[in-house]
């Protein structure tokens, strides 16, 4: 399996293109502020042709670039329904104004393909399956994408910005609710076994065990406590 990442825009958000080799089709996962050159040389460097988007949740810094990488490629996209309203309403998403600025260098709005994310299901994309879990606490439609294990090839796992390299995604936004994403961590990464690398949408790679051993939340939860103190601030939203 190929997986092309790189950090984009003003967050660094981390956007991913996934495909089982070189000159396959790919899945474009979080394309947010700033990312459309990036897709686009990553595409060229690999001989890729985009099958889909996939959003593991609505934030700006994760869809900014989601109407033009699927209007380049006559590609849909997809996100769970809680998180829609925010492909259209980027300052109520943030509960903040964002600065005329940055807004207006924004393409804002829903793709012409837009399909839904559910809880539990299978994406049969580009010849690639990924399971499908709803995660909330960080938002309330966040997702994470689940790659199973293959020869030579450990399990992935797309978190979004549930779980970060030693901290957990900020609950202080609309949508955000810090028991909700204790609750998601313990039902959706407790379980993944210690080789499941986790690619994040900010920051570093890791795996399920180096944060089960050092994570300050997975660490208490694991314990069977609830991780009372505040995440770690991100770059992120």
């Amino acid at each position: 399996m190929l997986i092309a990442g790189f950090p984009a825009g003003a967050w660094g958000t981390n956007c991913y293109l996934v495909a089982p080799a070189a000159g396959e089709e790919c899945v474009i996962i979080d394309p947010g502020h700033r990312a459309a050159p990036g897709v686009e040389e990553t595409i060229a460097k690999y001989r890729l042709r985009p099958a889909a988007v996939i959003l593991t949740h609505g934030h700006i810094d994760h869809v900014a670039s989601v109407v033009p990488v699927c209007g380049a490629h006559g590609v849909p996209a997809y996100l769970h329904p809680d998180d829609r309203y925010m492909l259209s309403d980027v300052e109520r998403a943030l509960g903040a104004r964002i600065g005329q600025p940055l807004l207006g260098e924004l393409t804002m709005g829903e793709p012409d393909d837009l399909r839904e994310l559910t809880d539990g299901s299978t994406l049969e994309l580009a010849g690639l399956s990924f399971s499908v879990a709803h995660a909330p606490g960080h938002t309330e439609g966040s997702v994470t994408f689940g790659t199973p294990e293959a020869a030579d090839v450990p399990p992935v796992l797309f978190s979004g910005d549930l779980l970060f390299a030693g901290s957990i995604g900020r609950t202080d936004l609309p949508g955000g609710d810090h028991a909700e994403i204790l609750r998601s961590l313990a039902r959706v990464c407790l379980p993944l076994d210690d080789s499941t690398v986790v690619l994040s949408g900010h920051g570093p790679q890791t795996t399920i065990g180096r944060e089960r051993a050092s994570n300050p939340f997975l660490r208490e939860l694991a314990a069977g406590h609830g991780a009372g103190e505040a995440p770690a601030p991100r770059r992120g939203m």
